[in-house]
């Protein structure tokens, strides 16, 4: 199986830089066996029966991007540089493991400036940027909130920079365990007037954590996708979850997660035939064609990028041939594509 397998042609003006408004006002492209039709995210309650249960990743998104100065001592007198920084994961000495921008102006033990507030020692550079902030606990969380900005994909900031409308729109309505540097984006289309639509509609719904790393813009670089090695993030499955899971199954109801990442969440924790225990840990669980699913029902998901391991997933639920069709036609009828663009929901023919 070749990466050259999941390519296609996107025209750059398909992919948005800004979400729907209202959020379930996106456009919602349903693949259902043979069948598509083309409909809203407000349609959702309607091709959903009662009993169903959509799984939704509550992890929250942190203002990771920060941009400031360093300082250094030189012949010319005190000079400065700016660096940018993507913070990624806190560890247990109380650094911050990041990305930085550009390294090479980096030095160990020296101070990077972000506001009046907000500065940070480089207290490694060895296998990787760690950082040691001047503020912890509440103190770091507002400076940072202040401070930071959304981390957008690659493909947005690179047409726009993000701003304090992003604050918002880069967050789902649910979002309460902070921890993510990426959006689950599918999960951006709900509002509260989707929910309660679909809460009289008798659709159940069931959260589960995982904390969407840096690594999901990382591209596939082997020709043979088999040979990837996927980067591992950070999940949970809570014991209320997981019998609501066991309950909705035992009753025929459908499990449908809300996103690529809830639904490798829920396929990493299955056991073999369905049952869906406690859990935590880390995931790194690569879903490509021949995969077989454990659990996960249907899927709702944004448009993704050619050669991603997120178009390798939604071909093993779907099929090669038949993401190729619906692909086309989402490019035909332009729907707009990646973090902020339209959904889909595919239900395989087999459910």
């Amino acid at each position: 199986m070749k990466l050259s397998d999941f390519d296609f042609d996107l025209p750059e003006a398909l992919i948005a830089t800004r979400p729907a408004k209202p959020r379930s006002s996106a456009r919602l492209l349903v693949a259902e066996g043979a069948q598509m039709r083309d409909l809203n995210v407000y349609d959702l309650p309607d091709l959903l029966r009662e009993g169903d249960r959509l799984i939704l990743n509550d992890t929250k998104v942190i203002p990771a991007r920060l941009r400031g100065q360093r300082w250094r001592d030189s012949a010319q007198g005190r000079v400065s540089a700016k660096i940018e920084v993507t913070l990624l994961e806190p560890q247990a000495d109380g650094t911050w493991t990041a990305l930085g921008k550009p390294m090479r102006k980096l030095a160990l033990g020296e101070v990077v400036d972000f506001s009046e507030d907000l500065s940070a020692e480089v207290a490694n550079l060895e296998g990787g940027l760690r950082l040691r902030f001047n503020l912890t606990g509440e103190d770091f969380d507002a400076a940072l909130n202040a401070s930071g900005a959304m981390p957008l994909p690659p493909y947005i900031e690179g047409k726009r920079p993000a701003d304090a409308r992003d604050h918002e729109d880069y967050q789902t309505v649910w979002a309460r365990n902070q921890g993510a540097v990426a959006a689950p984006t599918a999960s951006l289309h709900f509002d509260e007037a989707l929910l309660t639509a679909l809460k009289a509609r008798g659709v159940q719904m069931s959260f589960v954590t995982l904390h969407v790393g840096a690594g999901t813009f990382l591209p596939v670089t082997v020709e043979d996708v088999a040979t990837h090695k996927m980067h591992a993030e950070w999940g949970e499955v809570s014991a209320a979850a997981a019998d609501q899971i066991n309950a909705t199954r035992a009753a025929g109801g459908r499990i449908i997660p809300v996103g690529t990442t809830a639904l490798r969440l829920i396929e990493t924790a299955a056991s073999a035939d369905g049952h869906m225990p406690v859990w935590q840990g880390e995931t790194d669980i690569f879903i490509y064609p021949g995969y077989q699913f454990k659990i996960a029902d249907a899927l709702m998901t944004n448009f993704h990028l050619p050669k991603s391991t997120l178009m390798m997933l939604v071909s093993a639920l779907m099929g090669q041939e038949r993401v190729r069709e619906i692909y086309a036609h989402a490019i035909a009828s332009e729907y707009r594509f990646f973090s902020y663009g339209d959904a889909s929901i595919l239900f395989p023919s087999q459910k």
